[in-house]
């Protein structure tokens, strides 16, 4: 890995199933994770004939709850989330007032009033305390918390 914070770096809990599959560990937003495993153009072609698994264990996790839910995750995002049905998912933007992109993001929804939003890694603290708490983007304050801390190991 080579950057000398080595020991300072989380672990997934797949970390050893990459390790003992030859993945060729990096470190990324404070994790160490796979960056490959046979080479580009083997795994291109693994997940074209077969699958492939990317592990997002990682990422953030942040969780919009209450009756201002829907109306936060509708203003927050780019994507409209009206018609969206409990259990589906979302692949939308974060961005910022002069429409420039922030982030990335999966928003789930749970129910009516809970939303998960799966945010990238290396964006996870920006997302969170930057933009999705700050005014105006939020009509009120409501309960969000962040699970990202739940799945990570020493």
């Amino acid at each position: 890995m080579g950057d000398g914070n080595e020991k300072n770096l989380k672990k997934t809990p797949l970390y050893d199933i990459h390790v003992s599959s030859g993945g060729k560990m990096v470190p990324f937003a404070g994790y160490t994770l796979p960056v490959q495993y046979a080479g580009v153009i083997a795994e291109h072609m693994a997940v074209r004939e077969a699958a492939g698994m990317f592990d997002v264990s990682h990422m953030g996790e942040i969780i919009y709850s209450g009756k201002d839910a829907f109306p936060n995750v509708q203003k927050i995002f780019t994507g409209d989330f009206a018609r969206m049905t409990d259990g589906k998912a979302r692949y939308t933007l974060m961005c910022n007032d002069d429409g420039g992109i922030i982030d990335d993001v999966l928003v789930y929804r749970i129910n009516g009033e809970k939303y998960l939003v799966v945010v990238n890694a290396a964006n996870r603290e920006k997302d969170l305390i930057c933009w999705m708490r700050r005014p105006p983007a939020c009509t009120s304050r409501i309960p969000i918390t962040s699970d990202s801390s739940r799945t990570p190991r020493k």
